[in-house]
């Protein structure tokens, strides 16, 4: 007869999976990528490095886990800034200063996400990851098109750009740990231009 888990076992086993994630989320905020080694991660987390492989072939595919964990959140963050007071425009606007806000609060964090030398299991998710913004932008640029409030554009295309210029912007700031007080204004104000909107009614 097949051994099954019982489910205080199962529910033991998923909270060390995720107080791993949680450990790696942490090391990921205060070393970046390259410091997020399996030991590291095992440290801090308070169990061996071989518990670690019962869960994950290797860093590439805890650190995946982590981005989708991320993801999710800062996702969410943003669904809820959009559906914030303000007209269609300002719906827009909300997702870039969240976005780019959230990144300065956690630089080094921010820098694993988006732009830091990762293996490609890694690299793939971060595809994912700016997809996800993309398609976010997208929604509420459409919207704000059919409404007329935005000049007719290819929502997608208008959208892959802005998520690529914003975090382009970020990268500096977010690698040297400074932003200029101006970063995220400029950000917004590019963005209204980028989309044809009138930027000084949403300065």
């Amino acid at each position: 007869m097949p051994y099954r888990r019982t489910p205080q076992v199962q529910a033991r086993l998923d909270a060390q999976r995720e107080a791993l994630v949680t450990a790696a989320v942490a090391l990921l905020a205060e070393r970046g990528y390259g410091g997020c080694s399996v030991a590291a991660v095992a440290s801090r987390a308070g169990v061996s490095t071989g518990s670690v492989y019962r869960y994950f072939p290797g860093k590439a595919e805890l650190v995946v886990e982590v981005f989708r964990s991320l993801v999710t959140r800062e996702v969410q963050a943003v669904k809820d800034a959009a559906e914030g007071p303000g007209d269609l425009v300002d719906r827009v606007v909300a997702i870039v200063e969240t976005f780019a806000n959230r990144a300065l609060k956690s630089p080094t964090l921010a820098y694993a996400l988006l732009a830091e030398p990762v293996d490609p299991a890694v690299e793939a998710e971060r595809l994912v990851f700016r997809r996800v913004f993309q398609e976010a932008f997208a929604g509420h640029v459409t919207e704000a098109i059919q409404a007329g409030v935005l000049p007719p554009q290819d929502a997608k295309i208008s959208a892959a750009a802005l998520v690529g210029a914003v975090a382009e912007v970020l990268v500096g700031p977010l690698s040297a740990g400074v932003a200029s007080a101006d970063t995220v204004p400029s950000l917004v104000r590019f963005t209204l231009r980028a989309l044809g909107a009138d930027d000084a009614a949403h300065s």
